[in-house]
């Protein structure tokens, strides 16, 4: 099977790619999202490549590069009632919500929203489309081969 590009957001404050570098290896909690549990569950592999978004910040973008490093598992927050991602209908036999574990590979130089907005070559990506708030989104082949150059990694 053939790896996959995912850009996965987050919050800097909750999860920042600094975070990622000092820990080596962190749980993706929290995705409250339907089609976004459904990417981790059904479609990421150990060794897919992960561009790790910062969203809801001052300046939003990538900001470096992860690799998926687990299988999914159940998020254990959604059983935690302190959790702010705790869901009272999820059973611990039918859990609603999975996760996955994401290891860190790079910092990159913050490539911001308004870059890609900028970048004709990248009109494409979903996260650029207009009501696309998803907190996963797939990158293709072709968008990543496009995006590695303005990243300063090698595709």
């Amino acid at each position: 099977m053939t790896q996959q590009t995912w850009l996965m957001k987050s919050e800097p404050d909750e999860a920042s790619i600094d975070d990622l570098a000092r820990s080596g290896r962190l749980p993706w909690t929290g995705v409250r999202n339907y089609q976004a549990r459904n990417f981790m569950r059904d479609a990421f592999r150990v060794g897919d490549r992960v561009l790790f978004y910062h969203s809801s910040c001052a300046e939003p973008g990538i900001a470096g590069l992860a690799e998926v490093c687990s299988t999914p598992y159940p998020d254990p927050t959604q059983f935690d009632p302190t959790s702010p991602y705790f869901d009272p209908k999820s059973r611990s036999d039918a859990p609603r919500w999975m996760l996955v574990d994401v290891a860190f590979v790079a910092k990159t130089p913050l490539l911001s929203l308004t870059a890609l907005r900028a970048a004709p070559d990248l009109a494409d990506l979903t996260v650029l489309q207009k009501g696309s708030r998803l907190s996963i989104t797939p990158v293709t082949a072709e968008q990543w081969q496009r995006l590695a150059p303005k990243l300063g990694v090698s595709a």
